[in-house]
């Protein structure tokens, strides 16, 4: 029997989940100064600050990543001045609210050997950011046909209470069989049975996405903007809002 949803989990970790994810559950992965982290750049091509109104904060993520460096900063409004903004977009947040989790038979966990495997699926399906090392982030599954891998979810961020599913994705031939609900349903069971809550991201123009999530039970809780930024140079301070 799959274990519903914990009730009540704390929320206030949604509001800056890469921060809560490197400073709690994936504390092992942060490279990190002060009030500032971020996730090695083969991982998860992000990072974050503890509070985003903080000069001290932008200040230590400035000398975590050194000079004229890019990267990109989610759950946050703006940069602050010296911060170049270089691009970025929007997305919404989603919480499960009424998800049927369930194991999928026919689902086989994926690990390193089959990261060439999974490069090239997100290649020709583009579900979001995945690198060489972010299969080691949390538990994915995938499905294959002929041997050959043709769908596939997983964890990503994982915070207090909650964990984050991502990288959902079905190759175009294998479209509209029920692959990545069935992925996203058996990913969820296991995120519930370590008594967390799943959580999705997605981009604002993937509408398509955002519609089956809050078909199978997912509620959007909030609208976000993912800001990339180019860090002050060398002679510029940073920080000040």
């Amino acid at each position: 029997m799959i274990p519903s949803a914990p009730a009540n989990p704390s929320t206030h970790f949604l509001d800056n989940p890469v921060w809560a994810a490197l400073a709690g559950p994936h504390a092992h992965f942060a490279e990190r100064v002060g009030r500032a982290a971020r996730y090695p750049a083969d991982v998860y091509a992000f990072a974050a600050v503890a509070d985003p109104a903080d000069p001290a904060a932008w200040a230590d993520l400035h000398t975590l990543l050194g000079p004229e460096t890019v990267v990109r900063i989610k759950e946050v409004e703006s940069v602050p001045r010296g911060w170049e903004a270089v691009g970025g977009g929007r997305g919404v947040q989603l919480v499960d609210t009424a998800l049927r989790a369930e194991p999928a038979p026919e689902a086989v966990r994926l690990g390193p050997d089959d990261v060439p495997e999974i490069l090239d699926l997100v290649a020709r399906t583009r579900p979001g950011p995945f690198l060489k090392r972010t299969v080691e982030l949390g538990t994915y599954l995938g499905i294959r046909h002929q041997g050959r891998l043709v769908a596939m979810a997983g964890e990503r961020l994982r915070l207090p209470g909650w964990t984050e599913i991502s990288a959902v994705c079905t190759a175009p031939a294998y479209r509209g069989r029920g692959l990545a609900t069935r992925l996203v349903r058996a990913v969820a069971a296991g995120i519930r049975e370590r008594g967390n809550t799943p959580l999705l991201h997605a981009s604002t123009t993937n509408t398509q996405a955002i519609r089956l999530y809050e078909s199978i039970g997912f509620t959007l809780r909030r609208r976000t903007r993912i800001p990339q930024a180019r860090t002050p140079g060398p002679h510029r301070g940073a920080g000040a809002l």
